[in-house]
């Protein structure tokens, strides 16, 4: 049985249906705030998911192959605090509610919690508090800044992701690579003469450069030689215009290849649900939809984050076939 943790109405009655329909697994919804929740009454859950909204992150759990029943919490605390569309209160914000998410995982001990946030400068300071807090109760915690753009959508959606797993639990292949003489309880090392060490093209080294000035770095550039190809192109294209022939999800592929593109009053086109009504008053159920959307997580990036914590750290995943959700995100 999982445990279902919404106080917004309409989608804790999403979830609800969710459930009823088996596009999540069984459990029960509580409404209440998170703050009156107690650590004694999650005992016997299997899954716990907090701020839970219309279930982005078991679905993305299912798509990525992790069993229904295998113990994991996820959660997506509120982003407004943290949002550059917010208020810019931060850590002062009523709304900023890890303090009382890690009070339960502290006080519960799942073996693995993922979790999410909006990747802005002060998603970043919540991130030091998040790595402090969990490194501080036993956990070796990893993150990383993906966007929903790099899996097909058309959108960018830049997030915050991420895993933590709690020392020694077993379900993994071990703990190699984690520094433990002040470097952090769990926090991953780099190995010496490693790729983002030595700054090589795709590393983690010069992350804030931008491609051209990273192929400048190496002289690897376009030149006569090469026939004016850039580094890592295909044959036979000039510049970066046949990246999209490597069969990568894009905006008219995969997924999302069937929305519909609007041409708006700015001169931009922007794609949406296929068959969606335009937005007008008295329509409640689209003003609800659209709330419930903009609150979730992309389940695509979602199960390929998952996928790839569990290639990392050597916990087994089953193979799934999920229609046109199984998507091979490169």
């Amino acid at each position: 049985m999982n445990f279902y943790n919404e106080i917004d109405k309409a989608a804790a009655d999403w979830l609800e249906e969710l459930i009823r329909q088996g596009e999540i697994p069984p459990g029960v919804v509580d409404r209440r705030d998170i703050r009156d929740i107690r650590p004694n009454e999650l005992h016997g859950f299997t899954q716990c998911h907090f701020f839970a909204g219309i279930g982005g992150w078991p679905l993305a759990l299912r798509l990525a192959g992790w069993p229904d029943d295998r113990r994991v919490w996820t959660g997506s605390c509120p982003c407004q605090p943290f949002s550059a569309a917010g208020r810019g209160d931060g850590f002062t914000d009523e709304r900023h509610l890890w303090p009382h998410w890690h009070h339960l995982i502290a006080n519960c001990s799942p073996d693995i919690a993922f979790g999410e946030q909006v990747a802005s400068k002060d998603g970043l300071a919540w991130l030091d508090l998040v790595y402090a807090d969990l490194e501080g109760t036993g956990y070796a915690v990893w993150a990383t800044d993906l966007c929903a753009a790099g899996v097909g959508s058309p959108q960018r959606r830049q997030r915050l992701w991420i895993g933590a797993e709690r020392l020694g639990h077993g379900l993994g292949a071990g703990l190699e690579g984690f520094a433990g003489d002040g470097d952090g309880a769990g926090r991953r090392t780099i190995p010496a003469g490693s790729a983002s060490e030595a700054g090589e093209f795709g590393g983690l080294g010069d992350t804030d450069l931008g491609i051209s000035e990273q192929l400048a770095r190496q002289g690897s550039g376009p030149d006569e030689a090469s026939g004016g190809r850039a580094f890592g192109q295909p044959s036979g294209h000039g510049d970066f215009d046949g990246l999209e022939d490597r069969g990568r999800p894009g905006p008219v592929n995969g997924f999302w290849g069937d929305s519909d593109w609007l041409f708006c009053r700015d001169g931009k086109w922007r794609p949406v649900e296929p068959g969606t009504s335009p937005l007008a008053d008295g329509l409640s159920a689209r003003v609800g939809r659209l709330r419930g959307y903009g609150n979730a997580i992309n389940p695509i990036v979602g199960k390929v984050f998952i996928q790839a914590f569990c290639e990392a750290r050597g916990i087994p995943l089953y193979t799934t076939s999920m229609g046109a959700f199984d998507l091979e995100c490169h």
